[in-house]
C-alpha cells in the first residue's frame, strides 16, 4: 500500500543525493522554496564520493578550448575556500617538464598545432604549457592562491622522488576538497533551511498530471511506499539520469548521457612533502599523484567508457596496471600493484555530445528544462564538483519563472556547516580543540577539525575527561563522534561513516569495523524503540 503524504505540494522534488542534488536543495531552500530530496542509497554514494578530490579549474580543459568552464571553475575555487575552510584547502601542484610529453591526439589544440607547426609531432612545447599556466593564473580573478613559478628539480626537494631526467618543473595552485563531506554539508544546510532530506529512499515512479508531479518512493530498509506531490521534478540522478527520464518519469526526449568511468588507486606513501604532482603521459593523457590522508598517495584518474549503469564501477586490473606504469615513468621507485592499498571508481554522467572518445567528451554541465508534459522537469547532465554551486544557481535560473516570489542568489561564500572561520585559522582551531580535550591525540584533533570544522567542539560538549569519551573504537574514533554523525549526518552503517563521512576505512581492522557497525545499529534501534 502506498501512504499518501498530507496534501502538501512541494515546489521542488529532487531525485538524487549527490553534489548536484544537494547543492540545488540547499540553494532553493535558502530562497524560500519548499524542497524534498530522495536518495536511493547513502548521500554521495556514487560519483560524488569517487572524484579526484580536487577543487580545480581543469588545466587540461584549456586544450579543448573549454574556456568558459575553466574560468567559472577558477572563480569558484576561492569562493569555496572561504565557504568551507575545514574541508577544502590550497595545494601546490608540480608539473615536471620533458620533451617526450605529448598531446592527446584529438584535442583542438593538438590539431591546431599539428597543422600550423607540424615539426612538433604532437609534442606539448614548454612555451605552450607556460602560456596555459599564465591563463590559468589570470582567468579567475585569483586573490588567495599563489601563482605559477618555475622550479629546479635538481635542487628542490620535490625533485627527489622523481627520475633524474626531469630537471625542470612548473609549480601552480589548485585546491583539495573532501568530496563526500561536501555533499553531506550541503544536505545538512538544506535541512536547516527547511528541506526534507530522505536517504535510502528510492523513487519508483513519477507521474505528471494537471501541472503537478506525483512521485512514489520506496523505503529501502522497510519496503514502505509513500507518495509526494511537487510542482517541479529535478532529475539529479547522476549516472541514472537517463533511466529516470525514460523509465520513471516517462519523458520523451532525445537527450542522453555518456557514462565515463574514472578509476583511482591509493598506494603507500610515495613522498614526504605536501605538494601534488601533475604528470603528462606519452599517450597525451594526464594523471595526478596527491598526498592522501597523511600516510598514502592517491593516483588517478582514468577515462573509460562505462556501458551499463547497473554495473558497479570498479578499478580493473588493466586500469591498475596503467596507473602504476604511468606513475612509474616519473617516480624513481617502480610502482606495482603490490603497493596498492585501496582502489575506487566512479562514473561521470556526461552529456552525450557524440565525441569520438571518452577523454574528448564535454565536461560542461548541461541543463535541460522539459515542459512537454503536464508538469515541468529539469534534467541535469554532467557537472564538476568545483562548479556545483554555480550549477545550482544556473539550474534555479532555468525554472525561476515558475516561482516569481523566490528570493535572489545567496550562496556565494556563504559558509557551510562547520565552516564559519577564516581560511587561515584552521591550525588555531586544532590547537583550541586539543587544549579543551588534551587527552585526545593531536592527530585526532586535526582529523576532527578537518572533517567537522567548528562543529568538532560542539561534538564533545560536556566532556571533560578521557573517561567521558566512552567507547574507543581505535584510531581516535570515539562514541561522541559516532553519536554526532548518526544524529546529524544520516549515518546508518559503518560503511557510511568509514568511507563517506571520513576515510577511516583505510585504517580500521575488520574487527573494529564490525564493532562500529554494531554500535551504529544499536544506536539506531534504540532511537526507533
Amino acid at each position: 500500500m502506498t501512504e499518501q503524504q498530507a496534501e502538501k505540494i512541494y515546489d521542488l522534488f529532487i531525485v538524487g543525493g549527490g553534489i548536484n542534488g544537494c547543492g540545488i536543495a540547499r540553494d532553493a531552500a535558502g530562497r524560500g522554496l519548499s524542497v524534498a530530496l530522495a536518495e536511493m542509497n547513502d548521500l554521495a554514494s556514487a560519483t560524488s564520493s569517487a572524484s579526484t578530490k580536487l577543487f580545480h579549474g581543469g588545466l587540461r580543459y584549456l586544450e579543448y578550448f573549454e574556456f568558459r568552464l575553466v574560468q567559472e571553475a577558477l572563480k569558484e575555487r576561492e569562493n569555496l575556500l572561504v565557504a568551507m575552510p575545514h574541508i577544502s584547502w590550497p595545494m601546490r601542484f608540480v608539473l615536471p617538464y620533458h620533451p617526450d610529453m605529448r598531446f592527446e591526439g584529438e584535442t583542438p589544440t593538438s590539431k591546431l598545432l599539428n597543422f600550423t607547426m607540424p615539426w612538433t609531432k604532437g609534442q606539448r612545447p614548454a612555451w605552450l604549457i607556460r602560456l596555459g599556466l599564465f591563463l590559468y593564473d589570470n582567468m579567475g580573478g585569483r586573490k588567495i592562491l599563489p601563482g605559477t613559478q618555475t622550479i629546479d628539480l635538481k635542487s628542490n626537494p620535490v625533485g627527489d622522488p622523481l627520475k633524474s631526467k626531469f630537471e625542470h618543473a612548473y609549480e601552480y595552485s589548485d585546491c583539495w576538497v573532501e568530496d563526500s563531506r561536501l555533499v553531506v554539508l550541503n544536505a545538512r544546510d538544506a535541512q536547516r533551511l527547511g528541506a526534507k532530506i530522505m536517504t535510502r529512499t528510492k523513487v519508483i515512479d513519477a507521474t505528471s498530471k494537471n501541472g503537478i508531479w506525483t512521485i512514489t518512493t520506496k523505503d529501502q530498509l522497510t519496503g514502505k511506499e509513500q507518495t509526494y506531490k511537487s510542482k517541479l521534478l529535478v532529475n539529479a540522478g547522476g549516472p541514472w539520469v537517463e533511466h529516470i527520464i525514460k523509465d520513471l518519469a516517462h519523458i520523451k526526449t532525445n537527450e542522453g548521457v555518456r557514462l565515463v568511468r574514472g578509476s583511482h588507486i591509493v598506494t603507500k606513501k610515495l613522498f614526504d612533502h605536501d605538494k601534488a604532482y601533475f604528470f603528462q603521459g606519452e599517450d597525451g593523457r594526464i594523471i595526478f599523484a596527491i598526498p592522501y590522508e597523511q600516510d598514502f598517495t592517491l593516483i588517478g584518474t582514468t577515462d573509460q567508457d562505462h556501458e551499463d549503469v547497473s554495473t558497479k564501477p570498479e578499478c580493473s586490473e588493466e586500469e591498475q596496471e596503467y596507473l602504476c606504469k604511468f606513475a612509474s615513468q616519473y617516480f624513481e621507485k617502480n610502482i606495482t600493484r603490490d603497493d596498492i592499498v585501496w582502489t575506487y571508481s566512479g562514473v561521470r554522467p556526461l552529456y552525450d555530445d557524440h565525441a569520438s572518445s571518452s577523454t574528448a567528451a564535454t565536461r560542461e554541465y548541461v541543463l535541460k528544462l522539459n515542459e512537454t508534459g503536464q508538469a515541468p522537469a529539469l534534467n541535469i547532465f554532467g557537472g564538476k564538483i568545483t562548479t556545483y554551486r554555480r550549477l545550482a544557481e544556473s539550474a534555479i535560473a532555468k525554472f525561476a519563472h515558475f516561482f516569481p516570489t523566490m528570493s535572489d542568489e545567496w550562496t556565494e561564500r556563504a559558509p557551510l556547516p562547520g565552516g564559519d572561520f577564516k581560511h587561515d585559522q584552521f591550525e588555531s582551531l586544532v590547537s583550541d580543540l586539543h587544549s579543551d580535550l588534551p587527552f585526545l591525540e593531536h592527530q585526532t584533533a586535526h582529523r576532527l577539525v578537518r572533517a567537522y570544522g567548528t562543529d568538532a567542539k560542539e561534538m564533545f560538549t560536556g566532556i571533560s575527561t578521557e573517561k567521558d569519551l566512552g567507547t574507543h573504537f581505535g584510531h581516535g574514533i570515539y562514541a561522541p563522534e559516532l553519536d554526532w554523525v548518526i544524529a546529524n549526518e544520516w549515518v546508518m552503517t559503518a560503511e557510511d561513516y568509514l568511507w563517506r563521512r571520513t576515510k577511516m576505512g583505510l585504517r580500521v581492522s575488520d574487527s573494529q569495523k564490525a564493532q562500529i557497525q554494531e554500535y551504529i545499529i544499536g544506536k539506531l534501534n534504540s532511537q526507533r524503540a
